[in-house]
């Protein structure tokens, strides 16, 4: 499987409909495009109230890539202890975080410059 048959905004509406399945929260979209020497073009960050929750969403992110584009990613690190998970599909990165440990870290300041999208859900 090549990575780059697959359209980004697929992928992404993709993903965001496996976090939204378990109700992952504080939903945002990093558009890196713009800024030079990137490892990808988009980071999805969300978080969970769990380890539970945290494992949920990636199990509910690579099971509807995988039904819907037949498609897994290419590295998952941080499942052991379910407080910060990382799914690398190449163009996309899903970081999945717990709330502490979102905010220590705050990714959304590190990558200021990004264009940040804010996703509203309705649970």
């Amino acid at each position: 499987m090549t990575k780059d048959k697959i359209p980004t905004d697929q992928l992404i509406t993709t993903i965001l409909g496996g976090i939204e399945e378990v109700k992952g929260k504080e939903i945002t979209i990093l558009d890196l495009r713009e800024i030079e020497n990137t490892v990808c073009d988009y980071f999805i960050v969300c978080e969970g109230t769990s380890n539970t929750q945290v494992n949920a969403i990636v199990n509910s992110v690579q099971k509807q890539v995988s039904k819907t584009l037949k498609d897994k990613p290419w590295h998952i690190e941080g499942t052991d202890n379910a407080e910060w998970v990382l799914m690398d599909y190449v163009n996309v990165v899903v970081h999945v975080f717990q709330k502490h440990i979102r905010e220590y870290y705050d990714i959304e300041e590190l990558w200021g410059d990004a264009k940040i999208t804010k996703i509203e859900t309705s649970y």
